[in-house]
């Protein structure tokens, strides 16, 4: 079962001289995401990354991993096998540089999905990933729980905070941008089981049990 999230990251397009097109991002980590407001009676819910949780796979040059569109794996963009896609982790976000072909950016999702970057339209990057399996990661070594203090003034409202700790990462997508306000823009919308990224709306109303 594989998760997907959604992020703004600033995608940074260039096109290069032999045709191909170099593609650039980032996934940066401890920005913590509004999944739910709690509706009328319930409680808010709210999800980060915390650094380097992708490490495990990203650090393992062996391990594939794709950067594709809307989470399909019929639409790849570019991958590590490949050799055109390049991974860097920090403390402070996890980053690639992408080399798209002109072979495939002259495929009929690759053209579409370059048009749509460079018009503003698809500037998300989404994770597509798993929590490891509880004979190989404890559960609260892979994730935490807590609960946020309740300040209003500091706009807290006593929303419980899921914190991934370690993650394994499969793919990368490109995705339109979440329509969330400007402040909640990094806001993790995934849903297990969807082949395809689910509606935003929907996906904030999920908490992933």
């Amino acid at each position: 079962m594989i998760l997907f999230g959604a992020s703004e990251t600033g995608l940074e397009l260039r096109r290069q001289a032999d045709g191909s097109t170099r593609l650039a991002g980032r996934f940066p980590y401890n920005r913590l995401a509004v999944l739910s407001d709690g509706g009328r009676n319930g409680r808010p819910r709210k999800e980060q990354f915390a650094p380097r949780a992708f490490g495990f796979r990203v650090d393992q040059p062996s391990e594939e991993i794709h950067l594709l569109v809307g989470h399909d794996f019929a639409k790849p963009l570019a991958s590590r096998g490949a050799g055109t896609l390049r991974l860097t982790d920090s403390d402070e976000a996890l980053t690639f540089e992408a080399t798209i072909s002109q072979a495939i950016a002259e495929t009929s999702f690759g053209r579409d999905a370059l048009a749509l970057i460079a018009a503003g339209l698809a500037v998300g990057l989404s994770p597509g990933f798993r929590l490891p399996p509880e004979r190989a990661v404890p559960r609260d070594q892979a994730e935490r729980i807590e609960e946020e203090p309740m300040r209003p003034e500091a706009g807290m409202h006593g929303a419980l905070i899921r914190t991934i700790l370690q993650a394994l990462l499969f793919e990368l997508s490109i995705v339109t941008r979440p329509a969330y306000d400007a402040a909640q823009v990094e806001a993790r919308c995934w849903t297990p089981g969807r082949p395809a990224v689910p509606s935003p709306l929907a996906a904030m109303r999920r908490w992933r049990r």
